[in-house]
């Protein structure tokens, strides 16, 4: 994604075009599932993206992005939070117990939600998440 178009998502999105946000939104792009750590080496090593981001000006962008609907925030249980450009697709996500690889899964329905509580006690149930674990094939190799 160029400076440009992401600059145009973000004013699309209600957002001001900052070169910090504009940064933090390619950051991800070839590395889903980074972890803000990620993020900021990224952008630490080319000092003209990050335009003298801090590591606050980080989560803030971040926090902004997720809730303007341009990344995801992934936090499997054990694990930073992860952040991906994949978003509104209700796609699921495959962790690796061992080594904490993440792979994105198609959902077999497409719908959110596209499983429903046996009970929703009251809820107006609009999402699920669904997190499968297990081992990575490198991982199962190595057994």
């Amino acid at each position: 994604m160029t400076d440009r178009a992401a600059g145009d998502l973000l004013k699309r999105k209600g957002l001001r075009s900052t070169a910090q946000r504009r940064a933090v939104l390619t950051a991800p792009e070839g590395h889903p599932h980074s972890t803000a750590s990620d993020l900021e080496t990224r952008l630490g090593a080319d000092s003209s993206a990050s335009s003298g981001l801090s590591r606050q000006g980080l989560y803030n962008a971040l926090e902004d992005l997720t809730h303007a609907e341009l990344v995801r925030c992934v936090e499997p249980a054990g694990s930073p939070a992860r952040y991906e450009l994949r978003v509104g697709d209700n796609h699921h996500h495959l962790v690796c117990r061992r080594c904490g690889d993440i792979q994105d899964v198609d959902c077999a329905v497409g719908e959110a939600p596209c499983l429903d509580p046996a009970e929703n006690r009251g809820y107006a149930v609009d999402e699920a998440e669904i997190t499968w674990w297990g081992l990575c094939p490198t991982c199962l190799a190595k057994t």
